[in-house]
């Protein structure tokens, strides 16, 4: 069994001080970045081993041009942390739980699952959505941190945020597609929510809430565009009967054996942290 160095295994466990401040301004926004969450070196491992990840585990085999709208955004390689004992120690880290559960305003959070989001030179454009369309879960204290492995300009399709847009419950009926962000653009431009879109550093990472709407414009460069996520939940949210088809889908792959109207307490949901 590999195993993290020391050096990276003591950081991602370490406290990340947050602010009253911060968190106020996730409570009115849906949304924060925070600077220096991670060291280059760290980045650098990061980038390294989840890279590994996912060439192994890959299995588009299409080319852009026969793909569709979801299918030219990213790649999508989910659950990594279920291949990797390395990749497990990185997820399963404190330092990244703590923030969601000082964000969330709760007392622990449990892990729904992880995502590399790797969108490809030339990769196509991630339309208005919010993730938890796609969840069977029956709260909204969700949220998910997003960490680019690289510094990501504005060329190379950063996450963009409609701040404060998880007010708004028009448009979560949509799935990602072409009409979600027709509909979605036209609707939060209708409501006056601030678009937010801003380049990131190396070493920032951002949470947003699972009805905070956001999208991510193409990558125009001829690089990789990786990031890996991080889906937390409360500890002690609970499982609701599935409303579409991608909700049935999630409770059967993310959080099989979880009973509806009791806390999604699975082998695959462990707490990551708790206070």
């Amino acid at each position: 069994m590999h195993s993290l160095p020391d050096s990276i295994s003591k950081s991602i466990n370490e406290s990340y001080i947050i602010s009253e401040s911060q968190i106020d301004f996730f409570r009115n926004n849906g949304f924060i970045k925070l600077k220096q969450v991670f060291s280059k070196e760290e980045i650098d491992y990061l980038n390294t081993v989840i890279t590994d990840q996912v060439n192994q585990l890959n299995q588009q085999v299409l080319s852009l041009d026969q793909r569709d709208t979801y299918g030219k955004a990213f790649l999508q390689i989910m659950n990594i942390w279920k291949n990797s004992d390395i990749v497990k120690e990185l997820v399963f880290g404190k330092k990244l739980a703590k923030i969601a559960t000082e964000l969330l305003e709760v007392d622990g959070v449990r892990i729904y699952h992880d995502q590399a989001l790797y969108k490809e030179p030339s990769g196509g454009h991630t339309p208005w959505h919010a993730d938890q369309y796609y969840w069977p879960l029956a709260s909204d204290n969700t949220v998910t941190a997003w960490m680019p492995l690289q510094e990501t300009p504005l060329e190379w399709g950063p996450l963009e945020f409609s701040a404060g847009s998880n007010q708004l419950t028009e448009g979560r009926d949509k799935e990602i597609s072409d009409d979600s962000q027709q509909f979605l653009e036209d609707a939060l431009k209708k409501k006056g929510f601030p678009h937010v879109v801003e380049s990131f550093d190396l070493g920032e990472v951002s949470f947003h809430r699972g009805w905070l709407y956001h999208r991510a414009g193409p990558n125009k460069s001829n690089q990789m565009r990786k990031v890996m996520t991080i889906i937390y939940m409360d500890k002690d949210i609970k499982l609701k009967a599935p409303e579409n088809k991608n909700q049935q889908n999630d409770w059967d792959t993310w959080c099989p054996g979880a009973v509806i109207g009791e806390t999604v307490n699975t082998p695959l949901n462990p707490i990551l942290y708790q206070r």
